[in-house]
């Protein structure tokens, strides 16, 4: 009798349950799944951090320019631009930033020993520099603005809330309106947000800024004449190193408090200068959106303008207290730990308070249009992201 031979019909079986285990199939949903709820839900972070990358990117050889000639007397702009292209090369202009080949991919995640090899194939010189040298900026402006747009944003909405329970009325519902304009509420409570945003940053920021200042003008002190030469040693030992050396330089020479050298001048110029910058955003955002009759978040050109005016403002109102803290902390570079520095006084109106700020208003409106353009884009793509259960 003949063995009767029994066939599976696979045909009835969907292609996708024969090629691929139930089991991984869920778990690769279920990762997908909390990678788009953790990126929902932290969308604020997401979009700073992104857009910080690429406003920062930008324009940061115009910072170092802004920063030269706030600290040495240069006869102005293009004799900065010249004197630091004679001496230093083109990689003067990037002390204090991380190797600009790297960053233009600085999406794409960059192993050390790639990095390495891809700078070798530069001129020697200028890669040992851009590779060694300076890294700090893009992470520090990255995590610094991260945190400083989280603090913003939870900020506006408990002053909002403070305001409407007390007050009657609530700055956040009043914005959101079509053909609002800005009230002394509405300046108020974003301005307030600002201040709390800008002295949280403060501590975090604080030591980052005082290793790309010291990198951004290391060979300025080096080469300075006529200079103690105590104080003269100790400006050598910060002469073209990279941050973790500098860092340790300054605890060597001024102790571990060292880092925070300036954190008064710091607070004060990020407080007062953070508060202006988001009320102005916020403020001519509105004003903008209600003249074209559109709404907020769908209006790049509002967004374009409020980001580039912020930052001018902000810039033109605090630039003398930055000015200060600039020279305050090169100063402080050159002394050793428990020696006196001189804080130079707070001038405003004063011409020499004043150098740089064409340079620093025109770097602050690029950065921070491309900035609020990139980070209202990013935010919008993710709020249009739906959950797995939507779909």
């Amino acid at each position: 009798m003949p063995v009767e031979v029994k066939f599976q019909d696979v045909t009835s079986e969907p292609i996708r349950a024969r090629t691929m285990p139930p089991q991984l199939n869920a778990n690769t949903n279920t990762s997908s799944e909390k990678q788009r709820r953790w990126i929902k839900r932290y969308r604020t972070e997401v979009s700073a951090s992104s857009a910080s990358v690429l406003s920062t990117i930008t324009a940061f050889p115009l910072d170092s320019v802004k920063t030269r000639l706030q600290t040495y007397p240069y006869n102005g702009f293009l004799h900065c631009v010249r004197s630091t292209y004679q001496s230093e090369g083109v990689r003067g202009f990037f002390r204090g930033k991380t190797n600009q080949r790297m960053l233009s991919h600085s999406m794409i995640p960059v192993p050390p020993k790639a990095l390495r090899e891809c700078c070798v194939t530069q001129s020697g010189a200028m890669a040992d520099d851009l590779c060694a040298g300076v890294t700090a900026p893009l992470a520090s402006v990255t995590l610094v603005r991260t945190v400083s747009f989280s603090i913003y944003q939870r900020s506006k909405y408990v002053y909002s809330d403070w305001m409407g329970r007390n007050f009657g009325f609530c700055p956040l519902e009043h914005v959101n309106k079509n053909g609002a304009y800005p009230t002394l509420g509405t300046i108020a409570c974003f301005g307030a947000a600002g201040v709390t945003a800008g002295s949280g940053i403060t501590f975090i920021a604080c030591p980052f800024e005082l290793t790309k200042l010291s990198a951004q003008v290391s060979v300025l002190m080096a080469n300075q004449k006529n200079v103690d030469p105590q104080r003269q040693a100790i400006a050598m030992s910060y002469h073209n190193k990279g941050t973790i050396q500098t860092l340790r330089n300054i605890v060597k020479h001024r102790g571990f408090s060292g880092m925070y050298t300036g954190l008064n001048l710091h607070l004060m110029r990020d407080s007062l200068g953070t508060g202006i910058y988001f009320a102005t955003y916020e403020s001519s955002k509105q004003l903008l959106t209600t003249f074209s009759g559109t709404n907020a978040h769908k209006n790049p050109i509002a967004v374009l303008v409020a980001g580039g005016l912020c930052g001018i403002v902000s810039w033109a109102l605090i630039y003398p207290i930055d000015s200060v803290k600039s020279i305050y902390q090169r100063n402080a570079l050159m002394y050793s730990k428990g020696q006196t520095v001189p804080i130079p006084k707070i001038q405003f109106f004063r011409r020499d308070m004043y150098r740089g700020l064409g340079v620093s208003m025109g770097r602050s409106a690029a950065v921070n249009a491309v900035f609020f353009s990139a980070f209202e884009m990013f935010k919008k793509k993710i709020n249009l992201m739906k959950d797995f259960d939507d779909e």
